[in-house]
């Protein structure tokens, strides 16, 4: 049998389909460890339109530092009532909110710790592959010795920290295309 290759494909406006039964806007339960936070924002494009079919899909580690995953051998406790995983869903003004718990610090390279931050990966009509980032938290002490932050010219940083709101949570959009607003996103 011959293998051809087939052409690439936007996430295109039916994703919908095939992944809303994996939405899960609360990441953390009643039992799971640590402190909550709750982030909100909008996913927007260059125009600063909204886009109304994005999907966030978030990682992070729990509050130990510890993802749940096998390759993550860190001499850190899981936590049983915590994945550390979810797929949010942008309404039609291309609003979102999520709830997990603030991660801890993971290691980073040649002895770096990286600060507390969570990995979201950004699918919407138009991409032909979905963009990553990251969420970084304001007034977090560890942001400034965050061995990647460190690499996102200064003007650019804060795209990617949440900013503390009135009501307790955090505040921090999406940016697609051009301007300088736009989210820094990192190749992978």
């Amino acid at each position: 049998m011959t293998l051809y290759a087939t052409t690439s494909h936007t996430v295109g406006p039916y994703y919908h389909i095939g992944l809303t039964w994996l939405n899960r806007e609360d990441l953390a339960t009643v039992e799971t460890l640590g402190e909550r936070v709750v982030i909100s924002g909008q996913v927007l494009d260059g125009n600063g339109d909204v886009v109304n079919d994005a999907m966030l899909e978030v990682w992070q580690v729990n509050a130990a530092g510890k993802y749940d995953h096998p390759e993550d051998e860190q001499d850190k406790p899981l936590d049983p009532s915590f994945e550390g995983f979810g797929r949010v869903p942008v309404d039609a003004e291309g609003r979102f909110r999520f709830s997990t718990i603030k991660p801890g610090g993971v290691p980073g390279l040649k002895g770096t710790t990286q600060a507390p931050h969570l990995v979201v990966l950004v699918f919407a009509r138009g991409l032909v592959k979905h963009l990553l980032t990251r969420i970084y938290f304001d007034g977090e002490v560890m942001n400034g010795d965050d061995p990647l932050l460190g690499c996102v010219p200064a003007e650019r940083r804060s795209t990617l920290i949440a900013k503390a709101d009135a009501s307790g949570g955090y505040q921090w959009n999406v940016v697609l295309q051009g301007t300088d607003e736009e989210t820094v996103f990192f190749d992978y």
